[in-house]
């Protein structure tokens, strides 16, 4: 290996670990946050004690993202140097942002909301993490309009030999960049729902607390229906998106090989890369592709064989991680509308519990699937159409790279464990006992 695949290695390792915790911090920010905001409103002692409850959680999630987060950014000067100085311009300016303006709120009063327990009242905290759920959601905002940048690169200028930035709002408002925004906010927001839901089941399993956990089922579920169903809709919409500006994407993701009208959706399928066809496909169903991606039967979708073989991103890994996400997206989807129906008779439904406490990993799984296809069906480029990533790669020894990932992978392991360790062990415990008196009016 050489310090390219080195270096996207490590980079991999460190977004995957990365966004084991981001998920659950945009989304359990906002279910603490209706958790307390129906204490402010209703007065019941329950959802307080819920808030106390995953807020000891959220709270470890955020550490340990935060950590990643920071060792992920110094990466673009150790081993994508190049890239930055090309386009640290435009990408680097957007990270600022979400520096400046999105991370501090974010961290500020979350410190306010955690220190602030006894010391501010019911509505006042509630509106801390509130806020803390804006800038999280705000954070990942601009995060994703630098990520969308990369995917399809708008509002710059070369100039010097640099990629500058020459129109900011095209930049921020260009389509893509929202269409992969709520595609990713909604899978973290079934993340956090299938998470509440799992730890619920816990407990409703083995009759704890069983007013309390009905409605923090019910809380996670309809979260998570909600977002299950609309990340149906806009995936289908992201989708179309995709085969306007990533055509070789589109085709490594149906590993569809010839271009053609009334392309056909293959279900399942071996690609044989090196002799560019498939070995075995199940379920082809005509003109399905097409319709999808244009609207229309007849369109004609192009296919790999069309794109230069250098110009091609990996096909079988992005084919089977685009099936994953999708199949665990519509797994989703009947899992939480069975839920639905089961809402109101939740400890009379230990076969459901049992199903919801072993889904709890999926959401994980599909997440980190949508990234490899994002990612992955990139390649070639680090920014499409524009730089190539072995251009953007800086020059370093392999030993270097070598000796960076080898640390990378054993300390985030070791932090991994202890992260999920806590947050199991906070979860089995269960929630303390309900506050008494008016000194624990805002928790």
């Amino acid at each position: 290996m050489d310090a390219l695949m080195l270096s996207r290695l490590q980079f991999a390792a460190a977004t995957f670990f990365h966004f084991l915790f981001v998920p659950l911090t945009l989304g359990l920010s906002i279910l603490i946050a209706i958790m307390e905001t129906l204490y402010v409103r209703r007065g019941d002692e329950e959802y307080l004690r819920l808030a106390k409850f995953w807020g000891r959680i959220f709270l470890i999630n955020f550490a340990v993202g935060v950590v990643t987060g920071l060792t992920l950014e110094f990466q673009f000067g150790t081993n994508w140097a190049r890239y930055s100085k090309y386009v640290g311009d435009v990408f680097g300016s957007l990270l600022a942002i979400e520096a400046t303006l999105a991370f501090f709120l974010e961290s500020t009063f979350l410190a306010v909301w955690a220190l602030g327990w006894r010391r501010l009242s019911a509505k006042q905290h509630a509106a801390c993490i509130w806020l803390v759920a804006l800038a999280s959601n705000l954070s990942a905002l601009w995060i994703l309009i630098a990520n969308a940048w990369m995917q399809h690169p708008v509002g710059y200028v070369l100039r010097e030999g640099r990629a500058e930035m020459g129109d900011f709002l095209a930049i921020v408002s260009q389509p893509f960049a929202w269409q992969i925004f709520f595609h990713t906010i909604s899978g973290a927001y079934i993340l956090a729902g299938f998470v509440v839901m799992g730890v619920s089941a816990w407990h409703l399993l083995r009759r704890q607390h069983l007013s309390l956990f009905s409605k923090s089922f019910r809380l996670g579920l309809a979260l998570a229906l909600i977002f299950s169903l609309a990340e149906v809709v806009q995936g289908h919409i992201h989708g179309a998106e995709v085969a306007k500006i990533q055509p070789a994407k589109l085709a490594a993701m149906e590993s569809l090989w010839e271009t053609q009208a009334n392309a056909p959706q293959t279900l399942f399928a071996i690609p044989d890369e090196k002799n560019e066809r498939n070995r075995v496909e199940i379920g082809r169903i005509p003109g399905a592709l097409s319709m999808l991606a244009y609207h229309s039967p007849k369109a004609v979708v192009k296919g790999l064989k069309d794109f230069a073989k250098e110009d091609r991103p990996p096909v079988t890994l992005t084919f089977v991680a685009f099936r994953v996400m999708v199949g665990l997206g519509f797994l989703f989807v009947g899992l939480t509308l069975w839920g639905w129906w089961k809402r109101k008779k939740l400890v009379e439904s230990p076969g459901y519990l049992k199903v919801m406490l072993y889904a709890l990993p999926l959401p994980y799984i599909a997440l980190q699937a949508g990234w490899v296809v994002t990612e992955v069906g990139r390649q070639p480029w680090i920014v499409y159409g524009l730089m190539r990533t072995r251009e953007a790669v800086s020059p370093i020894a392999v030993s270097q790279v070598a000796l960076s990932l080898t640390a990378f992978v054993v300390v985030y392991g070791l932090l991994g464990l202890g992260a999920f360790y806590l947050m199991v062990q906070y979860a089995k415990k269960g929630p303390a006992a309900a506050p008494a008196g008016a000194g624990e009016e805002a928790g």
